[in-house]
Parts: structure tokens; C-alpha cells; sequence
């Protein structure tokens, strides 16, 4: 089983990989403050500016019901993804279209030995 921060990247790397396969633009990755990460910032297809948190399990973890990708996703995480991408938002205004905005994405990934399903919630805060 890999280590979580194999995984991790592991995730981060097949969520680009599907970002762009659906037409977003990368821009930046791994963007890090004292107070928290941004995974992935990007723009959609219509130049929204989106930060994307990538949550990744293995379907080991699943198949004996330990925590989904979903499950990550709490509260305070939530909250604390709001402030770094504000502060994202208010360190570089040049990046977001002031018609459009920014939004929070959360990719949800589930990676088994044969392949990778990913659930993507679009908009979460």
C-alpha cells in the first residue's frame, strides 16, 4: 500500500491530469501558506478562477469502510480552504475576472488497481 503522501501526490498528479482533460487551465499547484495549501488553481473552461482540493483514497481503505474522499472533507477543513483562497484571491486580483469570480472545487478521488474514479463537486462553499 503506498505511503499517504505517495498517494497524495499520486491524486493531485490524476486530478490534473482529468482538470485538463476537461479543459481547464492549470496554473499553479501546491501553493502554501503558514495556515494552509491550495492543491490545484486553475481556470475553467469559462475563466473562472478555481481552487480545487484533491482528496485521495485507495479502495483498500474503502473496501473495509475506514473514511471515503468525501469524508476528508471537514468543517474546519472547509473553512480553512475559504481563508487560503481568499488570501489567494487578494494577493493576486489580476487572476480573477472580476465578472466571473472565484470559486472552491473539491475533486473526491478513489484509486484501485485497475483505475481511478473521480467524483468532482463543483462550487462547495
Amino acid at each position: 500500500m503506498p505511503l499517504r503522501s505517495e498517494t497524495g501526490k499520486l491524486g493531485e498528479d490524476l486530478a490534473s491530469r482529468y482538470l485538463n482533460d476537461k479543459g481547464y487551465k492549470i496554473i499553479e499547484r501546491n501553493y502554501r501558506q503558514p495556515w494552509g495549501e491550495l492543491d490545484i488553481v486553475a481556470y475553467s473552461r469559462d475563466g473562472v478562477l478555481v481552487f480545487v482540493e484533491v482528496k485521495t483514497v485507495t479502495s483498500h481503505n474503502v473496501d473495509k469502510m475506514l473514511i471515503t474522499a468525501e469524508d476528508q472533507m471537514t468543517p474546519q477543513k472547509i473553512e480553512k480552504l475559504k481563508r487560503v483562497s481568499a488570501t489567494y484571491a487578494q494577493n493576486f486580483p489580476e487572476k480573477i475576472n472580476e465578472n466571473l469570480g472565484w470559486r472552491i472545487d473539491v475533486l473526491a478521488l478513489t484509486i484501485n488497481e485497475k483505475d481511478c474514479v473521480v467524483k468532482h463537486y463543483e462550487n462547495i462553499s
